[in-house]
């Protein structure tokens, strides 16, 4: 007889779990509730493992936003407008939006930019100036960068 069996979890056992998830890497609340689901819990064992979860700071959606918004800038040089649609996808409150934000200061955002630019700049430089401004503009604003901003770079091309 092979029937397939779908593990199911007490209460505790899945709290244990989802304590193990969080304290590997930050996580906001969207990311929580779809494991827990995966877990098969039901909505009302979802509430209580995620109010036990804050209680004992496994989970705080600000110190996740702060977290994020440092990671994707440093390593992934995005820029805001990317940042800002990611945190809102996984709906992070405009508040923690805010918080988060301030991660990110203005001269090291400057940098970073200009940083980026020039290094798509020398990538694409045996290409035509129109071309050159094509792929140059498409790099950046896929990485979230604000149009005025790299309208301007391109500019003083």
């Amino acid at each position: 007889m092979n029937v397939n069996k779908i593990k199911s979890y007490t209460l505790a056992q899945a709290q244990k779990k989802l304590e193990y998830y969080c304290a590997y890497q930050e996580r906001c609340h969207k990311e929580v509730i779809a494991k827990l689901k995966t877990l098969g819990m039901i909505p009302s064992v979802i509430d209580k493992i995620i109010s036990e979860l804050i209680k004992a700071n496994y989970l705080n959606e600000t110190r996740f936003t702060q977290s994020f918004v440092r990671g994707k800038f440093r390593i992934k040089k995005w820029g805001k407008n990317r940042i800002l649609q990611e945190l809102k996808v996984r709906d992070i409150s405009s508040f923690n939006i805010k918080l988060g934000m301030k991660e990110i200061s203005d001269d090291n955002y400057q940098k970073t930019f200009y940083d980026l630019f020039e290094k798509r700049r020398r990538e694409v430089k045996q290409l035509t100036k129109t071309e050159q401004k094509k792929k140059i503009f498409s790099y950046m604003s896929y990485r979230g960068w604000e149009n005025s901003k790299i309208y301007e770079a391109l500019r003083d091309l």
